[in-house]
């Protein structure tokens, strides 16, 4: 039960009976807080808070990216996923970011208007508010027009962010808007987005004006006057897609959960289900659950699971409008079991000798069966959840605003594989799955989960941080269904990643305990110690029907419920 005083500010509520929703800015939780207490449902709290992040926390996620969605309909129990990705502009080639002898060009993928994909957000939000959401799509605009608008108090990491950004001084639309005096704004000083607040209130009038009208018009003009490759054809020809999530039943000890998760262009659902039915089951007699928290076998075998998911995605995994993925065969538990055996529990296999599944096995086993950026969890009080992550890619995308419009756009094309088995912005490798073409989309690593039991929702979670977000999601499910943490301590416990390749194991500094990183290098690990990653968001569903909210430590998150 909340402690008595609580009650007066909801934003440190973290049980709730009537509604929750968790968000990387206290700012945009209020916003998703407000659309609950006004008779909205969660898709409206969704898409408040996410029009607010897009103005307070413009450096993770905005109106001038894209993501996914997953929701929950609570009269049906249905799962549905909404694709709203960014995707390559129709003069994008194979071969854009390479030079004339074939290689790299640097920076040409992450920095500038040629590293722009065509947005998706604005498409996303009002196609799910559409279909599903209650109130007046200008009314769940409105709380990011009055930020933008009146502006808000700058916090340490927006502050922290701009300074270390020294490349947002070379494009003048984005340094008047963050570096109006040359020089980062102090902490606790007023933001004000004039630009912005004008665009959000056209968007509220019409979303898509966005994609046909006078911002379209903008975005496009700012492009051909700088190198970029986004027309208006482009934005017009954008649509979101509704997509069949991946799901799948897992079990630990007496308890099954269903997962469901981002499918394909997503990789983060079909290797979170890969994952959890690798750490299903036992291995030498043991489980998860009787190994125990944090054991060096229960972390070997967990970090071995990641290598294999891992060299799995960037073989297999891509935009499956353009290339048929293998989400059946890799998501089933059969194939987790042959892959299982591999593993041993007293020693590391070097990513080397760890190799992508065999296509044959992958093609018997479809035969049998019938996946910087910022997320948020919401429930309503009738059972609708939604899981959100979006994302303009690395802070600030490509570091430029579209003139005028105050929009900050995203580098979202250097999550394509821009050369086969040259590693992206976060170390990830692909291959021919995911090379450059025409309105394609990216592959992405974005996790957006919700986790039911006996039919009824148990957990809703989501987190930033590329190529982390599916380990750091693996984490908190872990934590939750096996070792029956509460959501402050899910999200709050110290992690590990592995992805294959660089052949290393990145753990959270003073996350763990130094005799077990010594039982683990002993066993062949490679590892990095780094500070503390990911701005996850949690919702429970607890036994006494209490929703239970928590924001990441690492971040500067909320949780408003009522």
């Amino acid at each position: 039960m909340p402690s008595i005083g609580l009650a007066q500010n909801p934003l440190a509520l973290n049980r709730a009976k009537q509604g929750m929703i968790v968000s990387a800015n206290p700012l945009a939780s209020q916003a998703g807080l407000a659309m609950l207490q006004q008779g909205g449902n969660a898709v409206d709290a969704a898409v408040a808070t996410t029009f607010a992040i897009s103005v307070v926390e413009p450096y993770s996620a905005g109106i001038g990216g894209g993501g996914f969605l997953l929701l929950r309909v609570g009269k049906t129990g249905e799962v549905k996923a909404l694709d709203f990705r960014e995707r390559a502009p129709l003069a994008a080639t194979a071969k854009m970011y390479l030079d004339a002898s074939g290689k790299v060009r640097p920076k040409a993928s992450t920095e500038g208007y040629l590293a722009v994909g065509v947005p998706g957000t604005v498409a996303g939000l009002a196609e799910v508010h559409r279909q599903y959401g209650k109130l007046p799509w200008k009314t769940v605009v409105q709380p990011a027009i009055a930020l933008a608008k009146n502006g808000f108090m700058v916090t340490p990491k927006l502050a922290a962010t701009i300074a270390r950004n020294p490349t947002l001084q070379t494009n003048s639309a984005i340094r008047q808007i963050f570096l109006p005096q040359g020089k980062p704004p102090e902490i606790g000083e007023t933001l004000i987005q004039t630009d912005l607040a004008k665009t959000l209130s056209a968007i509220a009038q019409d979303p898509r004006s966005f994609y046909t009208g006078s911002i379209a018009t903008a975005i496009a003009q700012d492009m051909a006057t700088n190198g970029g490759i986004v027309t208006q054809q482009d934005l017009q020809q954008y649509r979101p897609i509704w997509r069949a999530p991946v799901c799948g039943n897992v079990q630990f000890a007496n308890r099954t959960a269903r997962v469901c998760s981002m499918p394909p262009p997503s990789s983060g659902g079909v290797h979170l289900l890969q994952m959890l039915n690798l750490l299903s089951g036992s291995i030498g007699g043991a489980s998860l659950k009787t190994l125990g928290w944090h054991h060096p076998d229960a972390l070997h075998w967990m970090v071995e699971s990641m290598r294999i998911a891992y060299a799995d995605r960037a073989q297999f995994l891509g935009d499956p409008d353009f290339v048929k993925v293998p989400v059946a065969a890799l998501i089933s538990p059969a194939y987790a079991d042959q892959r299982r055996l591999a593993i041993d529990l007293g020693k590391a296999r070097p990513s080397s000798e760890v190799k992508p599944a065999d296509p044959a096995l992958l093609k018997q086993l479809s035969g049998k069966e019938s996946a910087d950026t910022s997320h948020l969890s919401v429930v309503d009080q009738a059972g609708n959840a939604v899981s959100l992550t979006f994302t303009v890619n690395l802070g600030f995308g490509a570091q430029v605003v579209a003139a005028g419009t105050g929009i900050v756009l995203n580098n979202e094309m250097d999550d394509f594989a821009i050369a086969p088995n040259t590693p992206n912005a976060f170390g990830l490798v692909g291959g021919t799955a995911n090379a450059i073409a025409p309105r394609k989309t990216p592959l992405s690593s974005m996790t957006p989960t919700i986790v039911t039991e006996n039919g009824q929702i148990r957990l809703v979670a989501g987190a930033p941080g590329g190529s982390t977000i599916i380990t750091t999601v693996l984490q908190i499910v872990l934590n939750v269904l096996v070792y029956d943490m509460d959501a402050r301590i899910a999200v709050t416990a110290p992690r590990l990643h592995h992805q294959w390749l660089p052949d290393k194991l990145m753990v959270e500094k003073n996350g763990f305990d130094p005799l077990t990183l010594a039982e683990l290098r002993r066993r062949g690990h490679t590892i990095e110690e780094r500070s503390g990653w990911g701005n996850a968001t949690v919702i429970l569903h607890t036994n006494d029907g209490w929703l239970e909210g928590a924001a990441d430590p690492r971040g500067e998150g909320a949780a408003a419920g009522f």
